[in-house]
C-alpha cells in the first residue's frame, strides 16, 4: 500500500516569508546600531578635540564648579572629602546648572552661551568685543594660545579655579634669586624702570605697571631654535615692556616695568600658576607706588606672521591684540579702557590693532588679574613670527597713545 504525504506548501511558504522578513528586520536593525555607534564615537572624538567645550575634557568639567563643590561631590561616597570648614556647597540649583551645562553647553549664568551654536566666534570660548578688526575689515581672527609648558595639578588653566579664588601664599617675589647660568632674566631690565622688585615712587609719580606673566615669550627670529612656541630667558617680551617704559617715560608718563623672570625666581614653578605669580607683582606694585593707574601684562601671541603683522608707511608693525577676561565681574570697564586704546590706535596706525578678545574660563585664566583694576589689560604685541625691531615700533605707537589717554584724563 502506498502513502500517500501531502505537502502544505502555503504554510510552509509562510514560514520561509516570515523568516526572511525577521532576518531582513535583524540586518536593519544591525546596521542602524553600527550608524548610531559609529555617529556617537564620531560626535565624541570631535568633542573631545573642540576646545570649545567646557566639558571636552576632565579639566574643563572640572572648571565649570568650584573646588567646595567637588569636595562635597567626593565626600558623598568618600568620607575623607567630607568638609566641615565650609556650609553646604551641593545644592540643587548648583546641581541642575551642572547638569544643564554638561548636557547643552549652556551656561545657565550668562545668557550669550544660548547663542553659542549659530555663533561660531562665541564658540571658541571667546567673543571679539571690538567691531573692528583693523583696516582690513572683516573677521578677526581669535587669539592663539600657547600649548601649556608644564602639566600641572592646579585648578583650571594658569592656576585658577573658576569656582574659588586661592588665597595661598606665594611669598614676596620682588626680588629674584640667584639665577643658574643662562636661564636669568639678565638682558632686559637690569635696572631703572626695568628692575625685577616695583621701585617705591620716590621723586617722580608712577602711573603706568607693565609687567609680564609669560615673561619667556619670545619670537623666531630672535631664538637660536624657532618653533611654534619660541622662548628664550634673555630676548623675550620684556624687551618690548621695557621699550613701552622708556618711551612712556620721555613723554613724562611715570612707568614702572617688572621683569621678574617667575621660571627662575619661583621655588617649584609651575606654568599653570603664571597669573597667579605675577599677580603678586601687581599687588607689590599698588603697594610701593600709589598712583599706579594703568596696569599692561604684556604677551606674544602664538599666529602666524599673515596675522600678525602690518605695514605702515613702509615699515612692519606687529600688531596688537587686547585680551579682557570675562570672569572679572566688572569686565566692561576693562574693555571700555581697551576699546579707547583700540580706537586711538587704529586712528593713527590703521590697522595696528587685531581688535578685543573676551575670555572665558573655558579657554584660559578668564581673569587676567583685572579685577585689580578697571585700567588693566592684557596686550598681545605680535606673533611667533614678528621681530623685536618690530615690536619696538609697535611699543612706541602705544606709549603714545598710552600717554596721550593719561594726559586726556588727568585734565578731566
Amino acid at each position: 500500500m502506498k502513502r500517500i504525504m501531502a505537502v502544505n506548501l502555503g504554510k510552509s511558504s509562510l514560514r520561509i516569508r516570515e523568516f526572511l522578513a525577521a532576518g531582513r528586520t535583524f540586518v536593519l536593525l544591525s546596521l542602524c546600531s553600527m550608524i548610531i555607534f559609529v555617529l556617537a564615537g564620531a560626535a565624541s572624538i570631535v568633542r573631545h578635540q573642540d576646545p570649545s567645550s567646557p566639558a571636552s575634557s576632565m579639566k574643563g568639567l572640572t572648571s565649570m564648579v568650584s573646588s567646595a563643590f567637588l569636595a562635597d561631590m567626593l565626600g558623598m561616597e568618600m568620607p575623607a572629602f567630607q568638609s566641615s570648614g565650609h556650609g553646604e556647597s551641593v545644592s540643587t540649583r548648583q546641581v541642575s546648572s551642572f547638569v544643564l551645562r554638561m548636557l547643552t553647553d549652556v551656561n545657565p549664568g550668562s545668557p550669550r552661551s544660548l547663542l553659542a551654536a549659530g555663533m561660531p566666534v562665541m564658540q571658541s570660548g571667546g567673543e571679539n568685543l571690538a567691531g573692528k578688526a583693523g583696516a582690513a575689515g572683516g573677521q578677526t581672527p581669535a587669539p592663539e594660545d600657547e600649548p601649556e609648558a608644564a602639566a600641572g595639578d592646579d585648578s583650571g588653566e594658569d592656576g585658577h579655579d573658576a569656582g574659588i579664588e586661592d588665597d595661598s601664599p606665594v611669598g614676596p617675589i620682588g626680588v629674584p634669586q640667584e639665577d643658574p647660568a643662562g636661564s636669568g632674566q639678565s638682558g632686559p631690565g637690569s635696572g631703572g624702570t626695568g628692575s625685577g622688585a616695583p621701585p617705591a615712587a620716590d621723586g617722580g609719580s608712577k602711573a603706568v605697571f607693565i609687567y609680564h606673566s609669560h615673561i619667556r615669550e619670545s619670537y623666531n627670529p630672535e631664538v637660536s631654535k624657532p618653533g611654534t612656541n619660541p622662548e628664550s630667558s634673555k630676548v623675550n617680551v620684556a624687551n618690548v615692556g621695557e621699550r613701552l617704559a622708556e618711551q612712556l617715560e620721555k613723554r613724562g608718563v611715570g612707568a614702572v616695568h617688572s621683569s621678574t623672570d617667575y621660571p627662575s625666581v619661583i621655588p617649584g614653578f609651575k606654568y599653570t600658576m603664571s597669573y597667579k605669580y605675577s599677580k603678586k607683582s601687581v599687588q607689590e606694585a599698588m603697594s610701593a607706588n600709589k598712583g599706579l593707574k594703568f596696569f599692561f601684562d604684556i604677551h606674544r601671541d602664538s599666529a602666524k606672521r599673515k596675522t600678525t603683522t602690518v605695514n605702515i608707511g613702509g615699515k612692519d608693525y606687529a600688531k596688537v591684540f587686547f585680551i579682557i577676561g570675562r570672569k572679572n565681574p566688572n569686565w566692561e570697564e576693562n574693555e571700555k579702557f581697551a576699546e579707547r586704546i583700540h580706537n586711538l590706535l587704529n586712528e593713527r596706525y590703521p590697522g595696528l590693532s587685531r581688535g578685543i578678545w573676551g575670555k572665558t574660563v573655558t579657554t584660559g585664566n578668564g581673569e587676567y588679574n583685572q579685577s585689580l583694576a578697571s585700567d588693566s589689560v592684557l596686550v598681545e604685541v605680535g606673533g611667533i613670527d614678528n621681530s623685536l625691531e618690530e615690536g619696538y615700533r609697535t611699543a612706541d605707537a602705544l606709549a603714545e597713545v598710552i600717554a596721550d589717554l593719561y594726559f586726556e584724563g588727568e585734565k578731566a
